[in-house]
């Protein structure tokens, strides 16, 4: 039997685990309690905004630029932070959960930054977020290495890449913390374990807290953030604008407002990601109740598409225009499978950074390895000896609202095998997120939430525009169910059965899968001493 763990106003309510003890430590519970005081309740405001926003967009409330902000759009002079140590050179990132073994990988894997992802890469059972925390700390410890029971050896290089972490999103909570029986934010317990136990080491190291921010919708989250920051580094007597975060624009709201972000984030501002899958999955999610945005396969839908040339190049012409970097989009290929697929696979990653670095990116996300080579190789073709592009302001970029959802010119009706794509990629990864894993490796990608995401709310799409009609989902979802039986007898069949139900077929849309996913199906509990 274990007891609850009750640390001043923090409940812990997870099972204990091998040194959770040094993560959960009293002093870092208060950290957080300190964050959750200052910030719960205006973080609820601003999803109360979300929806209300969301509602708007389904009554067809046209998208645009805001008038408010003309005035920062239109200043020329501000500026963003000047970039950090570690983060002046980024043109290769790499992405993955902060388990111990990718973390070595990804570390040595000759990439300028590597991101630590609790959010889409990582499932947040609670040992993983747990687990997590101290795979950072043993990183920036150098007591990472370590040799699996078969033998194999993993050791930190001398020079490992510059590390960000990426919190989970503002709409999550940690439901093994609470406060007066409330769940904690999530992205507070994230960022605020990570920030107490390592901004000053890393400080000491000769870099800094630098993180990704995910998920944000407009400037008020941004400036949410901020304040997060600012009160961080107060509370821990750091410098202000020692903290750095680079906001992934993966939404479709924030699209429109990427210069009041950069704005609301200046003094710790590391430059703004093109997260186009996610980017994707926001703007079906948005308009999936209108005709004129039924998107085809979503392996069809290439950064080519005129609306996603539009959202990239507007958003290396804001980043360049205020001094900040421009991250390109993530490629997800897995090298292996033969020479002939292999160079495949390499050559279409290779087509996909070349038309970024020649964009004006400075640098690009990868999921594997062995793909940094060539994306490195592509970049300093483009950069040589400089560490960015940020000189190129792409002045000659002229984004409208209307380019920005310009989806018609792109629209086009599923196929039968994307149909089925689309259902086997959702249950395939909706079984491994329930068994703790959040980066997948499936038909050749590593794959993660978003994923699953654009995949199931494209057939909620396709279903509620008669693109393909129930009959033929419900059997192909249920030749899919059995394959996923058959091939692993473990799957969890009942589950992914009721989260698909529950995400994809479902008369209302929901937002996010993991929000209730994750509290039907994650959240554990000890037992309570008597």
């Amino acid at each position: 039997m274990t007891t609850l763990v009750t640390t001043g106003r923090v409940q812990v309510l997870g099972v204990p685990g091998d040194r959770h003890e040094e993560v959960l430590t009293p002093e870092a519970l208060d950290f957080v309690a300190r964050l959750d005081a200052a910030f719960a309740a205006r973080r609820f405001d601003l999803l109360t905004e979300r929806r209300r926003r969301a509602a708007l967009l389904r009554g067809g409330t046209p998208l645009d630029f805001s008038r408010a902000t003309k005035s920062i759009r239109e200043d020329p002079d501000w500026r963003v932070a000047r970039p950090a140590p570690g983060l002046t050179d980024r043109r290769v990132e790499i992405t993955g959960p902060p388990e111990r073994s990718m973390a070595v990988n990804a570390l040595n894997s000759g990439a300028q930054v590597w991101m630590a992802d609790f959010e889409d890469a990582t499932s947040p059972t609670w040992e993983n977020i747990v687990r997590g925390q101290l795979t950072l700390i043993d990183a920036i410890d150098r007591r990472i290495d370590f040799t699996t029971t078969s033998g194999k050896e993993y050791r930190l290089t001398d020079r490992p890449a510059t590390i960000m972490v990426r919190p989970r999103g503002w709409h999550l909570t940690e439901k093994h913390l609470v406060i007066d029986e409330r769940p904690v934010p999530a992205a507070l317990v994230d960022f605020g374990l990570y920030f107490f136990h390592c901004a000053r080491r890393q400080i000491d190291a000769g870099s800094g807290p630098y993180f990704y921010l995910p998920k944000l919708e407009n400037r008020y989250e941004a400036r949410l953030w901020n304040d997060v920051f600012l009160l961080a580094q107060d509370l821990l007597d750091i410098p202000r604008g020692t903290v750095r975060a680079t906001v992934l624009i993966e939404t479709i709201t924030a699209a429109f407002e990427m210069e009041e972000i950069l704005y609301e984030l200046r003094e710790h501002s590391a430059g703004l990601n093109a997260g186009r899958w996610d980017y994707l999955f926001s703007l079906i999610k948005n308009f999936a109740h209108r005709p004129d945005f039924v998107l085809p396969d979503r392996s069809t839908v290439t950064m080519t598409a005129p609306f996603l040339r539009a959202y990239t190049e507007l958003l290396v012409r804001t980043c360049h225009k205020r001094g900040a970097h421009a991250i390109g989009g993530m490629a997800a290929q897995v090298p292996g499978g033969g020479d002939g697929a292999q160079e495949a696979a390499l050559a279409k990653v290779r087509l996909d950074k070349e038309r970024e670095a020649e964009d004006g990116f400075d640098g690009s996300w990868v999921a594997h390895p062995g793909l940094v080579p060539v994306c490195r190789t592509v970049f300093d073709g483009v950069l040589g000896d400089r560490p960015h592009q940020l000189e190129r302001t792409r002045d000659d970029v002229h984004v409208t609202a209307e380019e920005l959802v310009a989806v018609r010119r792109t629209a086009g009706r599923p196929t039968p095998a994307g149909v089925r794509d689309n259902i086997a990629v959702t249950l395939r990864y909706y079984d491994a997120w329930l068994g703790g894993r959040g980066a997948v490796a499936l038909n050749g990608l590593m794959e993660d939430t978003a994923t699953a995401e654009i995949a199931r709310v494209q057939i909620w799409q396709w279903l509620k525009h008669r693109t393909v009609d129930r009959e033929t989902v419900e059997r192909i979802f249920e030749e899919e169910l059995a394959t996923l039986g058959a091939t692993y007898p473990w799957a969890r069949l009942d589950q992914v059965r009721d989260l698909f139900e529950r995400t994809a077929l479902a008369k209302e849309l929901p937002a996010f899968f993991t929000t209730e996913a994750y509290a039907r199906h994650l959240v554990g509990r000890p037992a309570v001493q008597a």
